[in-house]
């Protein structure tokens, strides 16, 4: 049984012996805890050491630092990785879909090898020299710091990545946007991006296609993130006089600026299953109003059956899906 609180001594022990500070000891391992037994590990009753978490149970394991199991932000149950990739990120227990980097979606949608990226060299620059000081929040950095971070941790530098490609041998012209980065936020760049990637269409006179998973407009942009909405809608309207086809698929998150800007304007709307799909959040509807919103109010089947959307997809069925759709509308 772990004993959580610490022991008389417990600091001036540790700094003795060398044991690392916060270490949890316990009846079986006390011999452990006082040889230096590592912060945030209990021992078993075989002898091993595993991690715990904050709430004190153990940690999934992992193999050098990779991960081996994950638990679904749905039902909570515990799936190994290797079988929720295999599965495409859906959970097969409950068919939550996890979200998918731009990447992971291109690979999913396309033909193999035949997306070539384009405009990748742009970078989001700081116009409103964005920075609040003091901080409202210990994490709280400048735009430009955390920009660099995002593009250090996803390798995107920003959160759309562009280009052209085939489904079934049809060309189209794509924008695939990207959560983990800055959650999606559509900034000058992004929305910059999208506008090419709607002019290459009406260009070579192929469809287009936008997968959105967005948070919204990026506040640290202000108005020139606002201004997206104007110039995405507006080359959409160029591209519909040119009697080119737009397909819109929304994945969760989509929400803000992106959901009342291009993200609803596609000839044809395609949204995952159970994709969060609103112009407000829940949270901040709940916050506002003081009111719970009622469960299943804001996602892909509630936009389908109010008619704001035309169809909702299972992630396996995307592609024969809009292979069909290039088909008829080519």
């Amino acid at each position: 049984m772990v004993k959580e609180a610490s022991l008389p001594g417990h600091a001036q022990g540790g700094q003795q012996s060398g044991q690392a500070q916060g270490a949890v000891p316990t009846a079986l391992g006390s011999e452990q805890a006082r040889n230096g037994q590592a912060q945030g590990t209990v021992p078993t009753r075989e002898g091993n050491v595993v991690e715990v978490g904050d709430e004190g149970r153990p940690k999934p394991p992992s193999l050098d630092g990779l991960k081996l199991m994950e638990k679904c932000l749905k039902c909570k149950e515990i799936v190994y990785i290797r079988d929720l990739e295999k599965n495409l990120k859906v959970c097969p227990r409950c068919n939550h879909h996890g979200r998918l980097s731009a990447h992971e979606r291109i690979a999913l949608l396309v033909d193999q090898g035949s997306f070539v990226e384009q405009d990748k060299d742009l970078l989001s620059a700081d116009p409103l020299h964005f920075n609040i000081n003091p901080p409202a929040y210990a994490d709280q950095y400048p735009y430009t710091q955390k920009l660099a971070e995002a593009q250090r941790k996803t390798g995107l530098n920003d959160a759309v990545v562009v280009g052209h490609a085939t489904i079934d041998s049809k060309p189209l012209s794509l924008a695939v946007m990207d959560f983990s980065f800055m959650g999606g936020s559509m900034g000058s760049v992004v929305g910059e991006k999208i506008t090419r990637a709607i002019e290459l269409g009406i260009e070579r006179h192929i469809p287009v296609l936008i997968v959105s998973t967005s948070g919204g407009a990026r506040m640290q942009e202000g108005l020139y993130s606002l201004l997206q909405m104007a110039k995405t809608s507006a080359a959409l309207a160029k591209l519909g006089e040119a009697h080119v086809p737009y397909f819109s698929l929304l994945t969760d998150p989509t929400t803000g600026g992106v959901s009342a800007s291009f993200a609803m304007l596609g000839d044809v709307i395609l949204a995952e299953t159970g994709a969060l799909i609103c112009f407000t959040g829940p949270r901040v509807i709940e916050q506002f109003m003081h009111i719970k919103v009622p469960e299943g109010t804001v996602n892909s089947e509630f936009a389908l059956q109010h008619g704001m959307i035309d169809m909702v997809v299972h992630r396996r069925d995307l592609r024969a899906t809009l292979a069909r759709l290039l088909r008829l509308y080519s």
